[in-house]
């Protein structure tokens, strides 16, 4: 059974009043552009804030700002408390064994070069081969390009079929004695897609290949549990769940974190330090060089927080919903095509319109107040191999409703009026 039908067939099912409970939460929704009600559709891009996380950035810069892990006094202990529940949040809500797994960094592609840095430039010697996918994100095909020109190693590449999956039996057979490392989205940003991330970490490690999973566009729209998927990183970041910008987290296997060198250097990541030696901390804080970004970190445990009392199988019913009526309403629309058409999806949705550039697709969005992205993506190998330039993309999340699709058909007629 598909994941998105599994999710439907749980106790919580998919509701339209989900949206009309929870935009009242969102202040930027009341936004207008160009005289025009906001509808916001770049979600994969950034989701915005509850009221509630803004509220939580308040208090702590008005209340309990100060350096943290440095002090004993009040306000630094508030704030390292504080801090340290956020990254206990983090550990629960992905299932983490340990609160030492978590790393904060400022992002997904932050954590991404982490273990590059740290696992890979340690590990990764010449001849090596590295296995990506024709879904990845620039942040998790850049980084490994990287490592492997400086050590003489090979990117292999899993090939992807015209719906846009996976084809596991080929990401198999690239598995051979040189392999060293595994790095694999969880969703495409591009498509949607949903991986079978489960199955395709036990592979690996059959064959004693450690698996990175970037989680940037996963977390957001499903239950990840790190323990169950067995993964041994895994990065997201917590704009797309919202929260604030700069900050996310790295998952890590304490054993492995424990294994590697540091990314970078500097105060709070080491144990002592003399001009002839420097012994680092333990983990996680060997891989928190300097002052951290404490008052995004807070504002993400509080999104996160307010993410989990809505509750991911709902979450993730409702978008699905959300995605099943944007696609039968505009799969309708005769010179419209979506990229990526397979059913095990989060609510992305890629397309082009015949004869009308993306980008003038989202200029004239825009002027009908509907925010999409359009562009690579930073996901270039995929329009390669689909032969576009670029797609127009529509991302929803749960406080997105079925006028505000409507909205965007009716934009879409339009525009191809324009064009006519």
């Amino acid at each position: 059974m598909k994941i998105v039908d599994a999710l439907l067939d749980m106790n919580t099912s998919p509701t339209s009043e989900l949206a009309a409970r929870y935009r009242a939460d969102f202040p930027i929704l009341n936004l207008k552009v160009n005289d025009k009600p906001l509808v916001y559709l770049d979600n994969a891009a950034s989701s915005q804030m509850p009221q509630s996380v803004i509220d939580r950035l308040i208090r702590y810069q008005t209340t309990q700002h100060a350096n943290i892990h440095r002090a004993v006094h009040y306000l630094s202990e508030i704030a390292t408390r504080e801090y340290e529940t956020a990254r206990r949040t983090l550990q629960h809500f992905i299932n983490a064994r340990e609160d030492r797994e978590i790393i904060f960094t400022s992002g997904t592609t932050d954590a991404i070069n982490l273990v590059m840095h740290g696992y890979g430039r340690k590990f990764i010697q010449s001849g090596d081969e590295i296995i990506l996918t024709n879904l990845e994100h620039h942040s998790n095909i850049v980084p490994w390009q990287m490592l492997a020109e400086e050590k003489g190693a090979t990117i292999r590449v899993v090939p992807i079929n015209d719906a846009g999956e996976l084809l596991v039996d080929e990401y198999e057979k690239l598995f051979n004695p040189r392999t060293r490392f595994v790095a694999l989205t969880h969703v495409s940003n591009a498509l949607g897609t949903i991986n079978p991330i489960k199955s395709m970490i036990a592979f690996a490690h059959q064959q004693g290949v450690p698996v990175l999973i970037d989680g940037a566009q996963a977390a957001p729209h499903m239950k990840v549990d790190v323990q169950d998927l067995d993964c041994d990183f895994y990065a997201f970041s917590g704009h797309k769940l919202c929260g604030p910008t700069g900050i996310g987290i790295l998952y890590g296997k304490a054993k492995l974190l424990e294994s590697m060198q540091p990314f970078k250097g500097g105060g709070d990541m080491i144990a002592s330090v003399t001009f002839e030696k420097t012994t680092y901390n333990t983990i996680p804080y060997k891989f928190e060089a300097g002052t951290p970004p404490i008052a995004a970190a807070i504002g993400f445990g509080a999104a996160i927080e307010y993410l989990s009392k809505i509750g991911l199988d709902a979450i993730a019913a409702y978008e699905h919903e959300l995605l099943n009526y944007a696609t039968e309403q505009i799969i309708t629309i005769p010179g419209v095509h979506i990229i990526g058409n397979t059913r095990t999806k989060v609510a992305v949705l890629s397309f082009i319109i015949d004869g009308v550039h993306p980008h003038d697709v989202g200029t004239l969005l825009n002027q009908e107040g509907i925010a999409v992205r359009t562009g690579h993506h930073c996901a270039q190998p995929i329009m390669q191999r689909f032969k576009i330039p670029a797609t127009s993309r529509a991302s929803f999340a749960f406080y997105n409703t079925k006028a505000e699709i409507d909205t965007l058909v009716e934009g879409i007629h339009s525009i191809q009026k324009v064009f006519s």
